[in-house]
């Protein structure tokens, strides 16, 4: 048995961008930042941010991008995913991002970045267990940059 799992709370970086690829599926992508607190050798509070490349199929695509905007605090839920492809001057790019499958606003309505939780039940994708996706596969030809 193998588990692909990645749970992340954090703010948007930007506000998503949703698109349509050319069979109608709506796709979301979204940066999020998420920030560990630690101390270091001199005792100092000191922040680490990493930034993750979300990306939302379908119905989930569109609550993103309808409800989402720069600064909100999100849960995220979905697996990680690694793909390579050509960029426009034919060079190989590799990325890493989550494909949610669930999603929380964290924010209140009006409320940028962290707050107390809003209460609203998780948006979901309704992806089937691991094999069954309902994603669209990927083809380099919809022209979404990631």
């Amino acid at each position: 048995m193998s588990v692909n799992k990645a749970i992340l709370v954090g703010n948007l970086g930007k506000d998503p961008e949703l698109r349509y690829t050319p069979a109608g599926t709506a796709v979301c992508t979204f940066s999020l930042a998420t920030t560990d607190r630690f101390k270091n050798k001199q005792g100092e509070q000191q922040d680490r941010t990493e930034w993750h490349n979300i990306v939302a199929w379908a119905g989930l695509a569109e609550i993103c991008g309808k409800y989402l905007n720069k600064g909100k605090q999100v849960y995220i839920e979905g697996r990680i995913q690694s793909r390579s492809y050509d960029d426009r001057d034919g060079n190989k790019r590799y990325i890493t991002e989550i494909v949610a499958s669930e999603m929380q606003m964290l924010s209140r309505a009006g409320e940028q970045g962290a707050g107390s939780g809003s209460g609203n039940r998780p948006a979901s994708q309704g992806f089937e267990p691991a094999g069954n996706s309902q994603e669209p596969p990927f083809n380099p030809d919809d022209d979404i940059p990631f």
